[in-house]
């Protein structure tokens, strides 16, 4: 009974979430109707010293990235550089390459250590634009970002910044370069299937006499200022917020070192704030990163930002509440969803899996889509059985980087599901419904899934790490 309560807030939240309710409103309504049904008398205690709890924190944490995003986003759709660098982009890689191109530009801010959040805010405005001068459905944009920055350079290739390639190193006492050619390969899988999958659609599209779309939410404001920018200045923001990020990351912690305090002036004895910098470095330099490239934009683009920015920034601002909110409503689910016993059980029969890789792999990608979040539903399950995946790893001869790999990818797998909090940022940002693009983020999402067995199999096959 405690398994399948915990399997019917699953099932309802990702009902709801696929026919476009407000998963603001039912993440909670979902994750205290298990807790009525495990423990009445959790239901209040649940919801403020946990739900509420992880919600707030998440927002604390994360909300100035949402709306740096957003804010940087519009201002690069205001000034006209995504217009720019969408007419570049046809004239050097042709309109059928239109995909590839919003794949490599979401792979190489995602790779430079841009945050998922931030990249779906800044590479939308010419995604559209792209699409819609190669007409091809808006509907597959969700799918195209979400290969580009949700899957191989998230938690595949070796080295990448990401959190999700960041968590294992700390179980394993690995680093980010573990298994580099298991890595590359199943990087290199996921992106050929991922692109093969979407031309295909694209092609299905066209040959259905499908175009863009009208009466679309959520278009980019047509750009009124006149002449383009240059290619290589319209770029430069982009190329700024990456560099920037690498550069603070390093920065941050050797200028305030492991943590910080100091005495606010108030009235009284106040005692001293102490931040810890070391879990809040890699966030400070993704804000400073964002604003560094808000000033640049603002630089190189005065006039044509600021006819604008009145309205535009209004709209972004909403952008960025909307998707901070619903994703840290899908944060408090998952966190109350891990406290219940059923969460247990199912946790312990993923034990039982025999072969050790395949049981790591399996173990993370279920937990990961219950709790709806790769870096969530990664860290619950090293922390209760990594000392088991070790053991086994051991007594196979299995090299610790190989289980790094392993539960890095496949923390990216089924996370994916409709009530992912990175899912329902990109449809918000878009303006698109489950209805509309799910099937295809679903579809990168099996492909992912599927790139973490193909891995196991290349090690058991070859050996290579």
């Amino acid at each position: 009974m405690a398994f399948l309560i915990v399997l019917a807030a699953l099932c309802f939240l990702m009902f709801v979430a696929y026919r476009g309710y407000s998963v603001i409103l039912f993440a909670p309504v979902a994750a205290l109707g298990a807790v009525l049904l495990t423990d009445p008398a959790l239901v209040a205690p649940m919801f403020t010293g946990l739900f509420m709890d992880k919600m707030v924190g998440f927002l604390k944490l994360y909300f100035p990235v949402f709306l740096l995003g957003a804010i940087f986003g519009k201002l690069i759709e205001l000034s006209g550089f995504s217009k720019a660098i969408v007419a570049a982009t046809i004239r050097l890689l042709g309109r059928e390459r239109a995909m590839l191109s919003i794949v490599v530009v979401c792979a190489l801010l995602t790779y430079g250590g841009v945050s998922l959040f931030v990249v779906v805010f800044a590479v939308y405005p010419f995604a559209a634009e792209l699409f819609r001068q190669s007409d091809i459905p808006k509907r597959l944009i969700p799918g195209t970002i979400a290969l580009g920055a949700f899957t191989f350079t998230m938690d595949a290739l070796p080295g990448t910044p990401q959190i999700q390639n960041i968590i294992p190193a700390s179980f394993f006492g690995t680093n980010a370069w573990a298994a580099p050619w298991l890595g590359t390969l199943g990087g290199v899988f996921i992106l050929i299937v991922g692109l093969s999958y979407l031309n295909w659609r694209r092609r299905s599209a066209l040959k259905a006499g499908e175009g863009y779309g009208d009466q679309l939410l959520n278009e980019p404001a047509p750009f009124v200022g006149g002449k383009l920018a240059n290619p290589a200045l319209a770029i430069l923001p982009l190329l700024l917020v990456g560099v920037s990020n690498k550069l603070l990351t390093g920065w941050i912690p050797a200028y305030y070192g492991a943590s910080h305090s100091f005495d606010p002036a108030v009235i009284g004895e106040a005692a001293p704030v102490v931040q810890d910098v070391a879990k809040v470095a890699a966030i400070w330099a993704v804000e400073g990163a964002l604003l560094i490239g808000i000033l640049s934009v603002l630089a190189f683009a005065w006039k044509p930002v600021m006819a604008s920015f009145a309205e535009g920034s209004k709209s972004a601002i909403g952008g960025a509440l909307l998707a901070a909110m619903n994703t840290a409503s899908e944060y408090g689910f998952g966190a109350v969803i891990a406290a219940l016993p059923g969460f247990l059980i199912v946790a312990n029969a993923l034990g039982s899996i025999p072969n050790p890789l395949v049981n790591e792999a399996v173990t993370v990608t279920a937990l990961a889509g219950i709790t709806g979040s790769a870096s969530g539903g990664m860290s619950i399950a090293l922390a209760a059985m990594s000392e088991t995946f070790i053991a086994n790893a051991n007594a196979a001869g299995i090299p610790m980087e190989v289980l790094h790999r392993v539960a890095a990818m496949a923390s990216g797998g089924m996370d994916t599901l409709p009530h992912n909090g990175a899912v329902i940022t990109l449809l918000a940002v878009t303006g698109l419904s489950h209805r509309q693009a799910y099937k295809d983020i679903f579809a990168i999402t099996l492909v992912k899934t599927l790139a973490v067995f193909v891995v196991i199999g290349l090690y058991y096959s070859t050996g290579l790490v």
